[in-house]
């Protein structure tokens, strides 16, 4: 049986041309958590249940992962950034909500990246787990030290090889991350773990153009954005491993570059963090969720 977020309902959208496959639970103010890789949506399972308390949280599966669908790369814009942001935008609509938080962890981030600089009357509050925007993660990872990022160079390629190679052995390619990212054995239960193998390998080719899109086209989108000064306005939050201190940069500092009103923590819980440290992240969002109108309130106290 495939496991699922507990007292979360299940109903499959359609946003555009595509269908998503969405967990939504709770009543209050909508959420909107994206998932990483190698993921589906289970990785929010800890803190969707506890954020679902007091707000109405909508946990999808992006394009191409877990049970959504996986159209075919019929062009560079299929999974491109800005076109699984339109997704979530037009999800977040679909359910009644006009504007939402949004956080997202990895692959997900970049996704919620994206759609704070495309939409941002839309999202509330951003959160942001475990990566760099894509023009400065690729500026980062130079020589030997990015061999520990060595997927994101495979999956660049162009269509074919890449696909044939990861297929031929993708339990050992998708469980090397679920291995190597993890702290330990206890974070990923084994029916989680084996629902991450399964789902990433029905959606090798998906999974490729995503990562594809990162190498290209949203590298783009990126640079149009830094050569028109388009930053994030709302609330930001990052949390992140220190990749700063291990590959010699500034990650506060890449980040700020980004965002108006930034908040940015380390942590010690390892990469993937909303199932190794839960707690954490949900005090994180907490935080997040109140700061525009904590702010805001002791601003008038200081009148």
């Amino acid at each position: 049986m495939t496991p699922r977020i507990p007292e979360f309902d299940y109903q499959r959208v359609a946003v555009g041309d595509i269908v998503l496959n969405v967990a939504a639970g709770g009543s209050g103010s909508p959420v909107v958590l994206l998932h990483g890789f190698p993921q589906t949506h289970l990785m929010w399972r800890h803190v969707a249940t506890d954020l679902a308390r007091d707000h109405r949280v909508i946990v999808p599966d992006l394009r191409g992962y877990g049970a959504s669908d996986k159209p075919a790369e019929h062009d560079r814009t299929t999974y491109a950034k800005r076109t699984m942001a339109q997704d979530v935008v037009d999800l977040a609509r679909a359910l009644g909500h006009e504007t939402f938080a949004l956080a997202g962890h990895d692959r997900g981030a970049l996704v919620a990246v994206r759609a704070g600089l495309d939409h941002p009357g839309r999202v509330t509050h951003l959160a942001v787990l475990d990566v760099l925007p894509t023009l400065d993660m690729w500026d980062v990872l130079r020589g030997a030290d990015a061999a520990v990022a060595f997927h994101l160079y495979l999956m660049a390629q162009p269509p074919g090889l890449p696909e044939r190679m990861i297929a031929a052995a993708a339990d050992d390619f998708f469980g090397f991350f679920l291995d190597a990212w993890g702290t330990g054995p206890d974070a990923i239960p084994a029916d989680v773990r084996s629902e991450y193998l399964r789902a990433s390998r029905a959606a090798v080719p998906s999974i490729v153009a995503d990562y594809r899109a990162s190498a290209g086209i949203d590298v783009e989108h990126d640079r149009d954005d830094r050569a028109a000064g388009r930053r994030l306005t709302m609330p930001v939050t990052v949390l992140q491993q220190d990749w700063g201190a291990a590959l010699g940069y500034d990650a506060a500092g890449l980040w700020s570059a980004w965002a108006t009103d930034l908040e940015h923590r380390t942590l010690d819980a390892g990469h993937f963090m909303a199932e190794q440290s839960p707690h954490e992240v949900v005090a994180a969002l907490r935080a997040l969720l109140t700061r525009r109108q904590d702010r805001a309130q002791a601003g008038r106290q200081n009148r």
